[in-house]
């Protein structure tokens, strides 16, 4: 969709190897530029209008995995729970659940 690729790691090394991957592998020049966010939460709701409601509310914080599912990112685990506390219908999960 036009939308920049984010790459979630958990920690710094785990980039400088998918770097020297890219570019040796693929002779793919990358750059990282650091993003805003720090934390990701699969989401899902009561309803489907709860969660739209809530993807409405929060757009600008909203993306898909690679399997398409939505995701919401946030900043702090502060911003986390100040946002997921206001909307009581969305349930997070820090680890994917197909069922």
């Amino acid at each position: 969709d036009g939308s920049p690729l984010l790459v979630g790691v958990v920690g710094a090394l785990q980039l400088d190897v998918l770097k020297a991957r890219l570019e040796a592998e693929y002779d793919l020049p990358v750059e990282f530029e650091m993003s805003r966010f720090s934390l990701v939460r699969w989401v899902r709701a009561t309803t489907p209008a709860d969660l739209e409601a809530f993807v409405e509310r929060h757009n600008s914080s909203m993306a898909h995995d690679l399997d398409g599912a939505l995701v919401f990112l946030a900043p702090t685990e502060f911003g986390l729970s100040y946002d997921l506390g206001r909307a009581p219908e969305i349930k997070a999960f820090d680890v994917k659940d197909d069922r």
